[in-house]
């Protein structure tokens, strides 16, 4: 059992039968009154972020947890299987646990968060930014930008996105999954 004063970014803790991550903390000593911690925390099941304080001594039930990077091989029905990129262990992930994945193709390196005391997978992130092709799109037309106007655009992986008039198939395009965004296009790979 930890307390209160061992809070730190990255540590996950059992809270309100979840397991969160504490994304931000403050350690507040008023003139008046027992110290207190405000923290940030993010539950690693379903992503929620909440806000709570902890008294100063306030005991907290520490969850191990241990990151591992792991290659997508494929899609069956609603489950994803990983490969772990070190000791080429395959796992099974059930979909909901992977943030975006309309915009996960097969060979895309993830960051698995695991449970060192059961085994058992918390949560699967992708990267930051993914490269992925333009497999249709309407042919923009030179002339009608008077703003930033946007057309919508099918990605190789079957997911649909708002571009620039300026985007045409075939194209690879950096996209942001966590948001569904475009963020520029590539150049070559």
């Amino acid at each position: 059992m930890a307390t209160s004063s061992d809070i730190r970014k990255g540590l996950c803790i059992h809270y309100n039968n979840d397991i969160y991550k504490i994304i931000d903390f403050l350690h507040v000593k008023p003139g008046k009154g027992p110290a207190f911690v405000r923290t940030k925390l993010k539950s690693v099941t379903n992503g929620k972020v909440v806000d709570n304080t902890f008294t100063a001594g306030h005991k907290i039930e520490e969850v191990r947890v241990e990151t591992k990077k792991f290659q997508f091989l494929y899609k069956e029905n609603d489950t994803y299987h990983l490969m772990n990129t070190e000791d080429y262990n395959q796992i099974e992930v059930d979909e909901d646990l992977i943030e975006s994945s309309t915009f996960l193709k097969e060979g895309e390196i993830l960051t698995v968060l695991t449970n060192t005391e059961d085994g058992s997978t918390l949560s699967v992130e992708m990267p930051q930014n993914v490269l992925l092709e333009v497999s249709e799109t309407e042919p923009g037309v030179k002339g009608n930008t008077a703003t930033n106007a946007t057309k919508p655009a099918r990605l190789e992986t079957g997911a649909k996105i708002n571009v620039p008039l300026f985007i045409n198939e075939g194209d690879i395009l950096k996209i942001d999954p966590s948001k569904g965004v475009y963020v520029e296009r590539v150049k070559s790979i």
